[in-house]
């Protein structure tokens, strides 16, 4: 093999000038697995991929166990209301959270009437 074999066969492409924001904005993105914001041209494109910046919560992914039932009763909540199983579940997490230990208790009793 000689160096010839060597030589790059397609020239490179020059993206262009890209701003210090983009670059970040498209780094941050390419970090969490999200679609790129530059085209081929290096040139921003300017629709908004995923959440927005000022929405971006992280997430952890957890694995928990549900009764059939729940299960059930989750996925018609969710065709009902048209909102994700994983954003309802967190709304219904906050609800409970947010109530007083009587009220926590009083659910809690209830639901080990109903298995």
């Amino acid at each position: 093999m000689s160096l010839t074999d060597l030589k790059r066969k397609k020239p490179k492409l020059d993206r262009g000038q890209v701003s210090v924001d983009d670059f970040i904005e498209d780094a941050n993105n390419y970090a969490f697995g999200r679609p790129t914001i530059l085209d081929e041209d290096g040139k921003a494109i300017r629709a908004k991929f995923g959440l927005d910046k000022s929405t971006t919560k992280v997430y952890r992914h957890a694995t928990f166990s549900l009764t059939t039932k729940a299960i059930d009763q989750l996925d018609s909540l969710a065709k009902q209301t048209g909102i994700a199983k994983s954003k309802l579940l967190r709304i219904l997490i906050k609800e409970f959270h947010d109530k007083s230990s009587g009220e926590q208790s009083h659910i809690l009793l209830r639901g080990e009437d109903e298995q």
